[in-house]
């Protein structure tokens, strides 16, 4: 009869912090698995030739410049002065995108350089639209949150040089 009292308890003791375990496992599994598209409304390019080089990041490194250090890269043809690229199956999270007009199709942003410093010969863009200061545009003023199935993302696009 001990021997079933002491089982009787302890399985009464243990199983609901087993049963919570489980279901806090569930619910934070769950919370991982979302996943939506962003939808990217480029606006404002000022030709319709060259190439649109679409980057998006998901932490502050590599942003706005290094591409290769993007999360996701997306070319397009430009076919038009508005745009729209999309990312497909990314997970819920923090978010920024850079954006390029390769105006001359070389693959690269093409600059003006100074003394100190270079600034674009072709249009940028990011999310957002801060206003692009000394150093270029900054993650944390271009960030946002996918929290949703779908978000659009307008970004009109800036010509520093004209």
């Amino acid at each position: 009869m001990k021997t079933f009292l002491f089982l009787f308890t302890l399985f009464f003791l243990v199983a609901p912090v087993t049963q919570a375990s489980e279901e806090i496992k569930i619910a934070d599994t769950s919370l991982s698995e979302h996943k939506g598209r962003i939808i990217v409304h480029v606006k404002e390019l000022k030709k319709v030739e060259g190439l649109l080089g679409v980057s998006i990041y998901n932490s502050k490194k590599g942003f706005p410049e290094e591409h290769e250090l993007a999360y996701a890269n997306r070319i397009k043809k430009i076919t038009a002065t508005e745009e729209d690229v999309v990312f497909e199956n990314l997970p819920w999270g923090q978010y920024a995108v850079s954006i390029m007009h390769d105006e001359n199709s070389n693959g690269k942003l093409d600059k003006k350089s100074f003394i100190f410093f270079a600034i674009p010969k072709e249009g940028v863009g990011v999310s957002n639209n801060p206003k692009i200061g000394k150093g270029g545009p900054k993650y944390e003023d271009s960030v946002f949150t996918l929290n949703t199935s779908e978000l659009d993302v307008n970004i009109a696009m800036k010509y520093l040089f004209q």
